[in-house]
């Protein structure tokens, strides 16, 4: 009623404006009677008529004006609401309950059955997904809904409205303050362009055959040829499968690429290639083992094959025999099962050895810096390097955050010795202060940051060295400007050993220095039982031949009465999962300064039970548990701590977790043991 008031009123302004006007032509006829008579006459005739008309035409036509007026914008209303109902976007209005209150024709036939004006239906009933809480919301709102084979870009849209609204059935419903617009948006066949062009992209792969030297060297000559067309024939055929182009580049190495909507599948699968692989045997001993590095979700295919450098280049790293996948920042690791092969030769070592000594030419000080709590591989290795170092006449100091009763034994015999000086060991604060630009920061049995001990040094020092045994993982020291990384080395102890034999300075260790060494060695091996190889043996006899003697290092790891009692304790606390794993643990007790160096000592006890595949122990030090992982045969110990956020190689590894308990990690261990069971990844 009050759009009809306004309405009227400004119609009949528009008649008054000239009744008006002639009313002000009238004053200006009775000014002319005092200048001119006659001519004063004529305008009031002529005003007069006009005059006359205008209050016929007003009175006369007003009314039926008025009629055509109303009758038009009721027209044009009706021809509004018959374009909404035939619009041809799906569109409804809902209460801010979900309630539709009222909807096009299309919303009706696509929503509804179509046979009725109106859906009676609350909205959720067609979208669970579609909350009453999204449909309060005071901002526009766009969502991706789906109603039985068609795909909808959904837009909800506030709209005020305080007065009664009235259906096309004539119902009244009192709305509150406030209406919801829905509108829906078909972009079926968008998303179907949009998913094919995205599947029909280009993914980069890179397989290199990891042992190809050691498989031949290990095999008849007549059977060299018989045992690469096997494994061309294999490769051949997998990458057939997925539609990929293949080229050989080297003996050893392939370039493939392929569409990415195959990509799900491979991860699906795990890359069945891997294990299709170790089956060959025609007469060679060792199996033939490979790493997959591919790279996707990339702009540019350049792009891809860079990704996929990366990704060969962790495969390589984290010891070989598995899949590495780089989507965008994204990496996924496949397989890594078995714990690879042994490299017999040096040469990699002696080149390494080199490389580093040429950075040290124009360096003054080296810090070398094991990880937190170290342990005798740390801290063994991190005098060799200081060995190293003082041969080369450059400053050298060891950072150590600090000691534990893993290392006192050793430490000990550093500490107060005239030989080496107050210098030689420091705290992070001294470490930092001695930082400048001849500084070089060598980090040893370790590459992850985060656990070294001393993450500052490596944002502050323009030239890092990483040498480290353990397997790489997607945290690790990005600006290191020399990085040797040996999985298949037993220790640290072993690859610094090795390099020392390669430096032109002749390198005279010391007694002292050779038994720490032996002790990184003789700790990460469980006394030469684990994870050793020929090259282990051979740094064990170089060590030997410095100076090292076996009874004093036994001696720097003998027990006292309570860590004993605790370690039986341990094994007597353990009980048997899935026939294989033997888990266990060690409460924290005042009498054991290092409960980690006893919860390692029960793993490798654990292992010598028949049946045993891996052993896992937890122990609690202040706010965090630390996990101690063993295996023996081909359970890879170090993809399971991965997945626990820990790491290490194939059959020593741990991890750390934060504010937790005993209890709730060894629940976590048997949940992710059974589903790595059940998924045939164990």
């Amino acid at each position: 009623m009050d759009k009809e008031q306004i309405l009227k009123k400004k119609i009949e302004m528009y008649f008054l404006i000239p009744i008006i006007a002639s009313s002000i032509l009238v004053l200006l006829c009775i000014g002319m009677f005092f200048i001119d008579t006659r001519c004063a006459w004529i305008a009031t005739i002529f005003v007069a008529i006009v005059l006359t008309l205008e209050i016929s035409i007003y009175v006369f036509s007003r009314v039926g004006l008025m009629r055509y007026m109303l009758k038009f914008s009721l027209d044009q209303g009706q021809i509004q609401k018959e374009l909404l109902r035939e619009l041809a976007v799906p569109y409804a209005l809902l209460d801010t309950d979900g309630r539709i209150l009222w909807s096009n024709n299309l919303f009706a036939k696509q929503i509804g059955d179509g046979s009725k004006k109106r859906i009676r239906k609350n909205i959720s009933t067609f979208f669970p997904t579609l909350g009453a809480d999204m449909l309060r919301a005071e901002n526009e709102m766009t969502l991706e809904l789906s109603y039985g084979d068609i795909q909808y870009n959904v837009l909800l849209r506030k709209i005020r409205f305080d007065d009664q609204f009235e259906d096309e059935e004539g119902t009244v419903n009192e709305q509150g303050q406030s209406l919801v617009a829905m509108y829906l948006f078909d972009v079926t066949e968008l998303n179907r362009m949009k998913r094919e062009n995205i599947e029909q992209k280009l993914v980069a792969g890179l397989l290199y055959i990891d042992n190809y030297d050691e498989v031949m060297d290990n095999t008849e000559e007549v059977r060299h040829s018989l045992v690469e067309a096997l494994v061309d024939r294999r490769i051949n055929m997998y990458l057939a499968a997925i539609d990929a182009i293949g080229k050989k580049l080297e003996k050893d190495k392939y370039l493939f690429v392929f569409p990415q909507k195959y990509l799900p599948q491979l991860k699906e699968t795990k890359f069945a290639i891997l294990d299709e692989v170790k089956s060959i045997n025609v007469g060679n001993e060792i199996p033939v083992t490979l790493s997959i590095g591919v790279g996707s979700e990339t702009n540019s295919f350049i792009e891809a094959y860079e990704y996929a450098r990366v990704a060969i280049g962790l495969a390589l790293g984290r010891g070989g025999d598995q899949a590495v996948v780089k989507s965008g920042e994204q990496i996924s690791y496949f397989g890594g099962k078995s714990s690879g092969t042994e490299k017999t030769t040096r040469v990699k070592a002696r080149v390494k050895a080199q490389a580093f000594q040429e950075l040290l030419i124009n360096k003054d000080t080296v810090l070398i810096m094991g990880h937190k709590r170290p342990d005798a591989d740390s801290f063994g290795a991190a005098v060799g390097v200081y060995r190293l170092v003082k041969t080369l006449g450059k400053n050298a100091h060891i950072v150590l955050d600090s000691a534990t009763g893993a290392i006192d034994s050793i430490l000990n015999g550093f500490k107060g010795n005239s030989v080496y000086g107050e210098d030689m060991i420091l705290t992070q604060t001294d470490a930092i202060s001695k930082v400048d630009a001849n500084t070089l920061v060598v980090v040893v049995d370790v590459n992850k940051p985060s656990i070294t001990a001393c993450e500052e040094l490596l944002t502050m020092a323009h030239t890092i060295v990483v040498l480290d045994h353990h397997r790489e993982t997607n945290e690790k020291i990005d600006n290191a400007t020399l990085s040797y990384i040996e999985p298949y080395a037993s220790s640290a102890c072993e690859m610094v050993a090795e390099m020392l034999q390669y430096i032109e300075e002749k390198v005279r260790i010391r007694p002292l220095e050779a038994d720490a060494m032996y002790a990184g060695i003789v700790i990460d091996t469980d006394n030469f039982l684990t994870k050793t190889g020929v090259r282990t043996f051979e740094a064990a006899a170089y060590l030997r031949r410095s100076g090292a003697d076996v009874v004093r290092v036994r001696k720097l790891f003998r027990d006292d009465f309570k860590s004993h009692r605790r370690l039986a304790e341990g094994v007597l606390n353990s009980e048997i999962f899935l026939n294989s794993f033997a888990i266990s643990e060690i409460m924290p007790g005042d009498d054991t300064e290092a409960p980690t160096v006893v919860a390692a000592k029960v793993a490798n006890d654990l292992l010598d039970v028949d049946g045993i595949r891996a052993s896992f122990v937890v122990t609690q030090k202040d706010d965090t548990v630390y996990i101690s992982a063993r295996s023996v045969d081909d359970i890879n110990v170090q993809v399971i701590m991965e997945r626990m956020g820990g790491g290490g190689h194939a059959n020593i590894a741990g991890a750390q977790l934060k504010n937790s308990s005993n209890a709730l990690a060894i629940i976590q261990i048997k949940e992710l043991l059974e589903k790595m069971y059940q998924e045939g990844d164990l």
